[in-house]
């Protein structure tokens, strides 16, 4: 994970994609954006679009779990509450992000999305684990800080 200055962490926002710096030692505080004043971390996955994933999963310290998904997909629609329920779990050491895959296929497809619901983890811009298939949120949690773990 990389760090900026004085072991400040760059965590995007989830409503205004802007980047801030937060001290680690505040990580689990939490923090507001410096820009919209809005809460850097709700405890809820952030919606991801065209707009604000790049900023999500390059630019920011923290790993990104994204649940690419559809609203015609039964088991993704299945999935949807436990993926929601995980992200209290998971941050502030983990952002979590829906993507629909039907209104973004361009990110879709830059992934190589086959099947639906498929997870994928980013550090840093890269792509370091993918799981395919509907979960429950405890299988969610349990798979995502394994994957996040350094190698």
């Amino acid at each position: 994970m990389a760090t900026a200055p004085n072991d400040a962490l760059i965590v995007i926002c989830p409503a205004c994609a802007t980047a801030n710096r937060l001290p680690r030692e505040r990580l689990a505080k939490g923090g507001t954006c410096g820009r919209c004043k809005r809460p850097l971390f709700s405890g809820e996955p952030v919606k991801l679009t065209a707009d604000n994933f790049d900023a999500h999963a390059a630019r920011s310290d923290i790993p990104l779990l994204v649940d690419f998904w559809a609203n015609w997909c039964g088991p993704c629609r299945q999935m949807a509450p436990a993926f929601s329920a995980a992200a209290g779990q998971l941050e502030p050491y983990m952002r979590l992000g829906k993507l629909d895959t039907e209104a973004h296929q361009a990110i879709a497809g830059r992934y190589a999305i086959r099947s639906i619901p498929t997870m994928i983890l980013f550090r840093g811009g890269r792509e370091i684990a993918r799981q395919s298939g509907a979960m429950p949120q405890q299988a969610i949690v349990a798979w995502a800080r394994e994957a996040a773990r350094p190698a």
